[in-house]
C-alpha cells in the first residue's frame, strides 16, 4: 500500500479550554476522495481548520507526505500543496471576481489551474470577472471560492460544507464540476451535510460524533443503519 498523502494520528483540537476533537485518526490516499459527515457541532469544520493550520496542533498529529505540518502556519501549509474552500466562502468583498481568483495564485505553485482553466470550468465567472465578488449569487460565489483554491494548484483540496445554503440546482452544477477538478489526480476531502451527495462522490467516508470518529468505511458498503448509529451516537 502506498503511503497516505495526509495522515492524522491522535489529533486533538481546542478552542481555549474547550476540546473539540479527541484523538482523531484519519488518512487520505493519493488521488482519493474522502467524505466527512456528522451533525452540526460534531467537529467537521474544526478538523478542516486543524489540517490547514488555522488551529495549532500538537507535534506529529498531522503529516502531509513526509512532512509534519502540525505546527505550520496556514500560508506555509498552502505552499506544501493543500488548499481549502472554506465554509461560507469568505471572499474578499472589496475585490473583483478576477482579483479574488488571483489571490489563490499567490502561493506560487505550478500546475494546470490558471484563470483560463477556472473560466473553462465555470464560464459564468469569466462573464462576471470584473464585478465585485459579493454582488454574485450564492452559487456563483461558491464557484469563485472553488476557483480561488484551484488557482493554488493544490495536490489536496478540502471542501468545507460545499453545498451549504445553496439551491438544489446550484448544488447539482457544483457536483457536476467535481469530476473535472478531481480528475486531474488531485486528492480531496469533502465535508457535507447531504449524506447521499457525500457518499456518491467519495471512495471512503468518516463520520464524526462529538469530536470523535464514530464510523469509517467504504462509501459504497456502509449501510444507512451504520450511518444513523454513527451520526446520532445510537447504540
Amino acid at each position: 500500500m502506498p503511503e497516505p498523502i495526509l495522515q492524522m494520528q491522535g489529533l486533538d483540537a481546542h478552542y481555549g479550554d474547550f476540546q473539540a476533537l479527541y484523538g482523531v485518526d484519519m488518512h487520505v490516499e493519493q488521488g482519493e476522495v474522502l467524505s466527512i459527515i456528522g451533525a452540526n457541532g460534531a467537529g467537521k469544520t474544526t478538523l478542516m481548520r486543524s489540517i490547514t493550520g488555522l488551529l495549532t496542533n500538537g507535534p506529529g498529529q498531522v503529516r502531509y507526505r513526509d512532512h509534519d505540518i502540525s505546527q505550520l502556519r496556514a500560508d506555509e501549509i498552502a505552499v506544501h500543496g493543500l488548499a481549502m474552500v472554506p465554509e461560507g466562502r469568505q471572499l474578499f468583498p472589496s475585490l473583483s471576481v478576477r482579483e479574488n481568483l488571483m489571490i489563490g495564485a499567490q502561493v506560487g505553485r505550478s500546475g494546470p489551474w490558471d484563470l483560463q482553466a477556472v473560466y473553462k470550468l465555470f464560464p459564468i465567472l469569466e462573464e462576471r470577472k470584473d464585478q465585485a465578488s459579493t454582488s454574485l449569487s450564492g452559487g456563483q460565489q461558491q464557484m469563485v471560492a472553488i476557483g480561488r483554491a484551484l488557482m493554488a494548484n493544490p495536490d489536496l483540496i478540502l471542501f468545507d460544507e460545499i453545498s451549504l445554503g445553496l439551491a438544489p440546482i446550484i448544488i447539482r452544477d457544483i457536483y457536476k464540476a467535481l469530476p473535472g477538478i478531481i480528475g486531474t489526480g488531485m486528492s480531496a476531502i469533502i465535508v457535507e451535510q447531504d449524506i447521499s451527495k457525500a457518499l456518491s462522490v467519495s471512495a471512503r467516508v468518516y463520520c464524526l460524533q462529538e469530536g470523535r470518529v464514530s464510523l469509517e468505511g467504504a462509501s459504497d458498503t456502509v449501510s444507512r443503519d451504520d450511518i444513523s448509529r454513527a451520526y446520532f451516537g445510537i447504540e
